[in-house]
């Protein structure tokens, strides 16, 4: 009999794949695709104009991302939508169509910085584009835990968001330095300073976010200084470089690559802890042999009795003054630092391999002392290292926070684009 075939008689197919029901799915795979694709493509415009400093054009986009004229369009339409591009209006005529200009949206959102320090803590804040809007220098809390010592900072920063009139809302990303031992990928702090009692194991990023409301990064602030060097200071350009700091502690931040060398346990860079001599294996050397103990600040203190403890750049300028002009303690003072700093420089060097030193802290503003680093590490690195004074002195480490701040809050801007609902 002729008619409907019965359902026996039809050919085995998966589920789901009979002819109208497979072009239902083809049709939404289609669909996610192409909302996919938008999605790579808007985040793709966002980050070449997040590059530009200057006004562009669509003309310049679509040179820049190889996307097409009509995608371009489109997809810029959506952005200055958004408030994230800046429409301009028409610039000036090249020989036809005046072009329509935008830029990005700079102030479409704000970052915060924050260098934690034993006495003093440096904030700053800043527009997407890196422009510093508000700087403050305040005091370190003595005598408080953790959580209260960072509630107060919090503080600060609140304070410092509304006299530059930044609204709380818009802040998209804070990165805040530690000195000492910082796991950034949980945003705990391992070990702090001795300087700053019971930093052992401090959930900074969890306490710093709730307080506020916003994504927070934690950094040790060595790391953070050679960041800011390559970004705003003396090593600009150079992707593999080093950042030694020489004060009350000594430390350095690796860069290999264009990128931060953290470290297995990220203890990359605690060259304080190097043991300087073979008689100090047996004993326990940090107290008696490491380089922090027989070179930092206090060491160098207590080469030079006339030290004014309360001012290490005054007593330090006095001290190589004194060498300078034949002190036989202030120059021995001088020589012994010099080379123990200037050796453990050169190890570091031959393990690296950078092509650009950059020294800071308190000790390294002594240029004496500085030549003979220099003189020290010439005669046991066989390649040439330039080895330079940091260029944004004590501000290093705020800027490096600033900088992973910034590209915080972009990579939180292009993930908001994958999942913000309407686009298609």
């Amino acid at each position: 009999m002729q008619g409907e075939p019965s359902l026996n008689s039809l050919p085995n197919m998966p589920l789901g794949e009979g002819p109208t029901l497979k072009a239902t799915v083809s049709s939404d795979v289609e669909a996610r695709n192409a909302g996919h694709l938008r999605r790579l493509n808007l985040e793709r415009i966002l980050a070449v104009a997040m590059d530009r400093a200057s006004p562009f054009t669509r003309a310049e986009l679509i040179e820049a991302t190889g996307l097409s004229a009509p995608t371009v369009g489109h997809l810029t339409t959506d952005l200055i939508r958004r408030g994230l591009f800046r429409d301009l209006g028409a610039g000036p005529s090249r020989g036809g169509r005046r072009p329509s200009c935008m830029e990005f949206n700079a102030h479409f959102g704000f970052v915060a910085a924050i260098d934690l320090g034993p006495t003093k803590t440096r904030l700053a804040l800043a527009d997407l584009r890196g422009e510093r809007l508000g700087h403050r220098v305040v005091p370190t809390p003595s005598g408080l835990g953790p959580q209260a010592l960072l509630s107060r900072v919090a503080a600060a920063v609140k304070t410092l968001m509304r006299e530059a009139d930044v609204p709380r809302d818009r802040l998209l990303a804070v990165a805040a330095g530690a000195p000492g031992a910082v796991d950034p990928v949980r945003g705990v702090v391992v070990a702090l300073a001795p300087n700053l009692k019971g930093w052992n194991d401090v959930p900074m990023a969890e306490i710093l976010e709730r307080a506020l409301e916003a994504p927070v990064v934690v950094e040790n602030d060595v790391n953070l200084a050679v960041l800011g060097e390559r970004w705003q200071g003396a090593a600009q350009g150079h992707d593999n470089c080093v950042f030694i700091s020489l004060g009350t502690g000594i430390g350095a931040g690796v860069v290999v690559g264009g990128a931060l060398h953290r470290g297995q346990h990220f203890g990359a860079g605690e060259i304080g802890l190097m043991c300087m001599g073979p008689q100090f294996v047996d004993k326990d050397y940090a107290p008696q042999g490491c380089l922090e103990t027989l070179a930092g600040l206090k060491a160098l203190a207590r080469r030079w009795p006339r030290s004014a403890r309360d001012n290490p750049e005054r007593w330090i300028g006095e001290l190589v003054e004194a060498a300078r002009n034949s002190d036989r303690r202030a120059r021995k003072a001088v020589e012994e630092v010099a080379t123990l700093i200037g050796i453990a420089t050169a190890n570091l060097s031959l393990v690296v391999d950078p092509s650009l030193v950059v020294l800071g802290g308190a000790v390294a503003q002594g240029d004496m002392i500085v030549e003979e680093i220099r003189r020290i590490v010439g005669k046991i690195v066989p390649l040439p290292i330039r080895i330079v004074v940091s260029a944004l002195g004590k501000e290093a480490p705020l800027w490096g926070s600033l900088l992973v701040a910034i590209n915080e809050a972009r990579g939180r801007l292009r993930q908001s684009l994958r999942v913000a609902r309407g686009v298609h």
